[in-house]
């Protein structure tokens, strides 16, 4: 069979594991079963797209095939070329260890039959979108992506919260298919021809170009979690069971940047200067804000999705980068901003992975996703506090770890802004960087904290007190992505030369090879620019430490000495004594705060004599939803209320509307053609 064979055939086995889980989900077995099944599916689809991805280096035609199924005129088109095979690898790795995990958090899941039928029917539909060769298929792949990760959504709705969150999230996947919808229909135009191929080869005037631009920044950028359509993002994906969580955050939000570097960087022909500023503006806010938000949340899933939006920006402005430089016919620095941003999505779904997993295991052993409610965690849960440092310090961008690697490449995209031609794209390329640049410093702030208050310190209540590590299903699915995250770290070269095919196809150019480079190296640009070392980084640091804790355990005592914690004088065992994460914000909240939040805080002090306590309150306000969507929400209900009215015409006024309405139809139609 051909690649795109094997992938339509898996796909064809993850539905049917949706059904037999469907059949048998409240069975003791099935949720063996289930994930055994779609942990196999996915290694069939990663080792095949990983074989198309390295076959297309070596100059490997695309994999194509059509089925008579879909529009009567067009049928069914799907395509495995490098860019569909890259982010299948990434679906594929996502989803066989979403399932390694769930072979042990699944006996937590209290209602096992609402999440096994639509776990690889998710899947399936991720798989199904990437495939895609036609806008109909990408569509309806699409609408079942989104259908089946709104279930899984869904499964714990007895919590008024979680029945929010999958409303507000099926509202705006909506919105997004009908965006996505006129983006196609403009693409096909008055033919009608929705093909990829056809659409491809076509023309597009400017004014095309740049509505379909706008459409898909609404609809895929709703799906990613771009500002300000991210509203539902950290409402849905702390809502879904934990690897589900894991692969919305790490894997779903990629296929959203899939369909669009597909259409923008594929279908839509020359981009022009100010569609790089575009993206390149919303990228750099959805950083900040995403980063911002993260650091003043308790939840510890909420943080991390929250982190989500701060990393699909760091994307989006190396996809505006890109646009940047192709329009101006910079095709090296273009590929290296591409490049930057491919390798940052394979990354940040290691890493997001990886902390989904690890909050998964913590609410496992705690029942707690509220850092306030946990600490001491790494005295009862030794590898999971482990693999989630890991994790922390990948997605803050410290080297060794893969984060680095990603961000470095695209500051030295930054830096070759200075040859644009445009002045404006020469003011805003820098600003962005330095927005850039505080977020990953913020970033390093969350994570502190979010590390820090959740594993150290003391049990902050008897639950965390009590906690066990987790069963060894989800500690190696941990274990393999924490791998992951260092072997990226320190052999960058090697990523970067997978990611050559797809930047030689979609924008002309590719990264020098680095696989020849000594001792690893890469030198993305020339040696006379820059360059980076991750293997000696790492071996630095482990030499460093390993000497520090030698000299250490060596010169000082080796009596061991147990002490209570300095307490400034005032002997208190209480844990509440402790660093909090609320404290911890409590800086950043003064700084940003009045501005982004319009955060409040009110102090009741007990006047002297007074028992009681002294209490602070603090109150935020997302002033995104309070503008934009409350408003929204109150037209829609108003308009909803005014057209209840139209059920309780007659037939007469019902006959004149329709006549109306096909009218209306028909003027647009003349005025279309």
């Amino acid at each position: 069979m051909t690649p795109v064979q094997v992938i339509l055939v898996s796909v064809g086995a993850y539905v049917g594991t949706a059904v037999l889980g469907a059949a048998t989900g409240r069975k003791a077995w099935a949720t063996s079963l289930v994930y055994t099944l779609a942990l196999c599916v996915s290694a069939v689809i990663l080792a095949t797209a990983v074989l198309q991805l390295l076959g297309a280096a070596n100059g490997a035609p695309a994999s194509e095939m059509s089925l008579p199924l879909g529009l009567p005129w067009l049928g069914s088109h799907l395509r495995l070329d490098a860019l569909s095979a890259f982010f299948l690898s990434v679906v594929g790795l996502g989803g066989l260890l979403a399932s390694l995990y769930g072979l042990g958090y699944g006996y937590h899941e209290q209602a096992p039959q609402r999440v096994l039928p639509f776990f690889p029917a998710f899947l399936a539909g991720m798989n199904l979108v990437i495939l895609a060769a036609d806008a109909f298929t990408f569509l309806i792949s699409w609408e079942f992506m989104s259908l089946a990760s709104w279930a899984l959504v869904m499964a714990h709705h007895h919590e008024a919260a979680n029945r929010r969150a999958g409303y507000i999230y099926i509202v705006m996947a909506s919105f997004g298919t009908l965006t996505l919808l006129l983006a196609f229909g403009l693409l096909a135009g008055a033919d009608g021809n929705y093909a990829f191929a056809a659409i491809r080869s076509a023309e597009h005037t400017p004014l095309i170009a740049g509505s379909v631009l706008v459409l898909l920044l609404l609809g895929a950028g709703s799906k990613a979690g771009l500002v300000p359509l991210h509203v539902w993002l950290p409402l849905a994906h702390p809502a879904a069971p934990s690897h589900v969580s894991a692969l919305m955050s790490g894997v779903m939000t990629k296929v959203a940047i899939y369909g669009f570097v597909r259409v923008v960087f594929d279908l839509l022909g020359q981009p022009t200067p100010w569609q790089g500023i575009l993206v390149l503006v919303i990228g750099g806010a959805t950083a900040s804000l995403g980063i911002l938000h993260a650091l003043m949340e308790r939840d510890l899933k909420r943080l991390l999705a929250y982190s989500t939006i701060e990393n699909i920006g760091i994307i989006f402005v190396s996809l505006g980068l890109t646009l940047a430089f192709a329009a101006n016919g910079m095709s090296g620095p273009a590929a290296l901003a591409f490049t930057a941003a491919l390798f940052h999505v394979l990354n940040h779904s290691f890493f997001k992975s990886l902390l989904f997993f690890g909050a998964g295991a913590v609410l496992s052993a705690t029942g707690e996703r509220d850092m306030e409610k946990l600490g001491g965690l790494i005295h009862r849960m030794p590898v999971t506090s482990f693999a989630f440092l890991v994790g922390s310090v990948a997605i803050s961008a410290l080297p060794p770890f893969n984060g680095f690697a990603s961000e470095w490449l695209a500051f030295q995209a930054i830096l070759q802004s200075p040859d644009l031609p445009q002045w404006g794209l020469k003011i805003i390329v820098p600003a962005i960087g330095g927005l850039l640049a505080l977020s990953a410093a913020l970033a390093a702030t969350c994570f502190v904290k979010a590390f820090g208050v959740t594993f150290l310190g003391r049990p902050r209540t008897a639950i965390a007190s009590v906690a066990a590590e987790v069963d060894r299903f989800s500690l190696a699915a941990m274990l393999v992505l924490a791998a992951l995250c260092l072997l990226a770290g320190i052999l960058p070269g090697l990523v970067m030369d997978s990611l050559a095919p797809v930047a030689l196809a979609l924008v002309g150019d590719r990264l020098p090879e680095q696989a020849g480079i000594g001792w690893l190296s890469i030198v993305p640009i020339t040696e006379t620019h820059s360059s980076y070392n991750g293997l000696l980084v790492f071996l630095f640091i482990a030499f460093s430490a390993s000497v520090s804790a030698f000299l250490v355990h060596r010169l000082g005592s080796r009596a061991l000495r147990r002490a209570p914690a300095w307490d400034c004088g005032f002997p208190e065992p209480s844990p509440m004594t402790q660093y909090s994460a609320a404290g911890f914000a409590q800086p950043i909240r003064r700084v940003f705060g009045t501005l982004v939040f319009r955060a409040r805080e009110r102090v009741d002090m007990p006047a002297p004599g007074e028992l009681r306590p002294a209490r602070l309150t603090v109150t935020m306000r997302d002033l995104i939803w309070d503008w934009l969507y409350a408003p929204l929400t109150g037209v829609v209900g108003y308009a909803a209320e005014k057209l209840n009215h139209l059920q309780f015409l007659t037939i007469r006024r019902y006959l004149s509307l329709v006549f109306v309405a096909l009218i209306l139809l028909l003027l647009v139609v003349a005025l279309w053609t």
